[in-house]
């Protein structure tokens, strides 16, 4: 068995005396704090949620991730009260995540030091986690809700942003430049204010952030967010799914749609009434809605392949 030392457990909030505190949590840390997950990951240990499975979250509604997530005990993975941008398109993606705290000239003078001469880091401490995006990614940040001379996201970051991830950001602090992110036409992005000032960023002089941390647990609300959880973006909320449950989510999700659309397909023919449908349903309607699958599983918004899974499980 791997045993984890107690700096290794202690570095994903502080640091141990020779790493610096925005250092990329380690590959050993990422494993044993996402043992649930199964599948593939990047090479740094983040849980890599498939893309096929990523295009179908696209369709799950904040009720259905909600009811299989708290049906496994995960109560806290909700966040509301935001101010979206481009709410047209629902935003889904690995989440990428990074802490920024209140600035700190010592603190700030040594991680900048670590990042740009040891780590190969290169400008501003807040372009750190960008650089990192790739295609599928959302960048989730805590920015401790910073708002007058906090923003460090305008047009620029966020169209390199765009440009790595082909996704918005979920961002707990206020972003600048509103009028260019909205330009961006599916930069749908959830912050918490706007704000025309930029964040200041001297260790000699004015300092408003410092970043302390990258791909380690963060904090969005009242969600603690681990670096692959899916984000799910939608309706003026952000859901955060554990990388293990998205599978369930999502084929839960579909059962649900297929259900609904057959049922409300039957009450316009008024076949049956909506007691019948509202309830639970006799095995005459179950084997309609069999049959109905089968007879429309090229037309249906869910995969073939799921449709006949789906049909090898029913008795009737």
């Amino acid at each position: 068995m791997r045993k984890v030392s107690f700096c290794s457990l202690f570095i994903l909030f502080l640091s141990c005396s020779t790493v610096s505190l925005a250092q990329q949590i380690s590959k050993e840390e990422l494993l044993f704090l996402t043992p649930q997950w199964k599948g593939e990951r990047f090479p740094d240990g983040r849980p890599k949620v498939s893309d096929d499975l990523i295009k179908r979250m696209k369709l799950v509604t904040h009720e259905e991730a909600w009811a299989v997530m708290k049906g496994e005990n995960y109560k806290h993975q909700y966040a509301e009260g935001w101010l979206v941008v481009n709410p047209d398109s629902v935003l889904v993606g690995r989440a990428l995540t990074a802490t920024f705290m209140p600035g700190r000239p010592d603190v700030q003078r040594v991680i900048t030091e670590k990042g740009q001469k040891k780590d190969g880091r290169i400008k501003d401490q807040n372009s750190w986690p960008v650089d990192m995006l790739v295609k599928g990614d959302v960048y989730v940040a805590d920015q401790f809700g910073a708002h007058e001379d906090g923003p460090t996201i305008g047009d620029n970051l966020a169209n390199s942003i765009y440009a790595k991830s082909g996704n918005g950001i979920v961002y707990e602090g206020a972003i600048r430049d509103i009028a260019g992110l909205k330009e961006i036409g599916s930069f749908t992005s959830y912050v918490r204010s706007y704000h025309p000032s930029h964040h200041l960023n001297n260790p000699d002089g004015e300092l408003n952030t410092t970043l302390v941390g990258i791909n380690k647990p963060t904090r969005i609300g009242k969600v603690m967010v681990m670096p692959g959880d899916i984000v799910l973006g939608r309706d003026g909320g952000v859901s955060f799914i554990p990388p293990h449950l998205v599978e369930k989510v999502v084929k839960t999700s579909e059962v649900v749609r297929l259900r609904d659309m057959f049922g409300h397909q039957r009450l316009r023919e008024q076949k049956y009434t909506a007691g019948q449908i509202d309830n639970r349903w006799s095995p005459e309607i179950e084997k309609d809605f069999s049959k109905w699958l089968t007879d429309h599983a090229n037309e249906l918004p869910v995969p073939k392949e799921q449709i006949q899974e789906l049909l090898k499980t029913r008795t009737w």
